[in-house]
């Protein structure tokens, strides 16, 4: 039974292998309508410029702030005994479809070359109203790619609208992927602690970046407040006990907008003050550096000749700080590195070997967009592909770039497609 099980699992790999290279050169021939207003944005970037004097690098500085381990305390009293990632797992009771079950309007989000040749698609009525962000995994977490004995994605999502109209909060989808032919996920609101611990508030942010290291999830929060970042704790996941729209303390117990699960922040990092000063758009980890390295880039439109930053952050190792920035004695995380680029629209960030992959947005809703690799030295290179041989091979609404080490592929969503493809098949269309 387990041999022909095996056997059934290689050769629904093989037909979906081959169902999405059937895709991909469909996008190809659409990639071939590509209009005036998309050539004149695929202008080579160049080379990165490094930054390296103090007033270009002091407004990258972030300064952290931990919750009071007794409000955290108060909040786990009142809402019960925090659990780990592997009781969210154990709930996980709803399906991603492969990308053969997928409609046809939904893989049009799939880059056109490279082929992602693993995709899924999310379930229209489960993220209606709902905006695909960041994707991070247990490869980012711990360096054997597991977390315990599971494999893991994580995916986030923020509502769209106004705080007003309900909008703006941030859940994040806790995919087992054991077995990638049935992944399966549960959600968990994004939350930060109120009133000493008393009750908690959802995030308002549209998570673009997000990492997974060691015990921490660090996530941008681009809509809440002056912070920059925020720090959970992946083994103080809180229980939600009343099904309800509301978020927080309500009667009869707590409610997470529908989610099972809660994440209450622990740590939050503001930037530094004054002209010039960053807020991180989008993140990846970077384990070819020493120490590991959380990835940072900022987000300028396409239409603005304004250079965009790249820069990292070296991760502790002090003990005790499991997770968190390496800080100096007045509690502020330093740069480690820092560039300039000239490929304004960047979004999603990678970097790994010296090397520095940038996401950049369509032009123009509903198009593809384009993957450039830069480094200090030499020409930036895009994927080409069509019969006019057109830089916009990428997916279009991609919000993050995640290296799985462990098995040589890179992670990403778009719309609401989760897919991924290896590292190897991008240098190669890179050249």
């Amino acid at each position: 039974m387990k041999q022909r099980g095996r056997h059934r699992r290689r050769k629904r790999g093989q037909a979906l292998r081959a169902f999405l290279a059937g895709t991909a050169l469909a996008l190809t021939a659409a990639a071939t309508m590509i209009s005036a207003s998309q050539a004149t944005v695929a202008a080579n970037p160049g080379t990165l410029k490094p930054l390296t004097s103090a007033a270009d690098t002091a407004p990258l500085r972030l300064r952290e702030s931990q919750v009071p381990k007794s409000s955290l305390d108060r909040l786990s009293a009142a809402m019960g005994r925090p659990v780990g990632v592997s009781a969210v797992l154990g709930s996980a009771d709803r399906l991603l479809r492969d990308a053969i079950d997928c409609t046809a309007g939904e893989r049009t989000a799939l880059p056109v070359e490279p082929t992602a040749t693993v995709a899924y698609c999310w379930d229209a009525a489960d993220t209606r109203s709902w905006r695909a962000g960041a994707v991070t995994t247990s490869g980012d977490a711990d360096d054997d790619g597991l977390w315990g004995a599971n494999r893991v994605i994580l995916s986030a999502w923020s509502r769209t609208g106004t705080a007003a109209e309900g909008g703006g909060l941030a859940r994040v989808a806790f995919v087992d992927a054991n077995d990638l032919n049935r992944p399966t996920y549960s959600w968990a609101l994004l939350a930060v602690p109120v009133d000493d611990g008393r009750d908690f508030r959802g995030l308002v942010s549209q998570v673009s970046g997000m990492v997974w290291y060691q015990n921490k999830l660090l996530v941008t929060a681009s809509g809440d407040g002056g912070d920059a970042l925020y720090v959970y704790d992946m083994n103080r996941v809180q229980r939600a006990t009343v099904d309800s729209s509301a978020v927080g303390r309500v009667r009869g117990g707590w409610s997470a907008d529908g989610a099972q699960w809660v994440l209450p922040a622990v740590a939050s990092y503001r930037p530094a003050a004054g002209t010039g000063a960053a807020r991180p758009d989008y993140l990846s980890l970077d384990r070819s550096t020493a120490p590991d390295s959380l990835v940072a880039s900022e987000w300028l439109s396409g239409d603005d000749d304004t250079a965009g930053r790249l820069w990292r952050y070296d991760f502790s190792g002090a003990p005790g700080r499991s997770g968190l920035l390496a800080t100096d004695t007045g509690g502020s995380a330093r740069v480690a590195e820092a560039y300039v680029t000239k490929a304004s629209g960047s979004g999603p960030v990678l970097s790994r070997d010296s090397q520095w992959y940038l996401g950049r947005a369509a032009h123009t809703e509903g198009d593809h967009g384009t993957l450039w690799r830069q480094n200090p030295k030499d020409p930036a290179k895009a994927t080409r592909c069509g019969a006019d041989e057109t830089r916009s091979c990428w997916s279009g609404e991609s919000e993050s770039l995640s290296y799985w080490e462990q098995t040589g592929e890179v992670w990403s969503q778009s719309g609401r497609m989760l897919f991924a493809l290896p590292l190897a098949s991008i240098d190669r269309s890179l050249g």
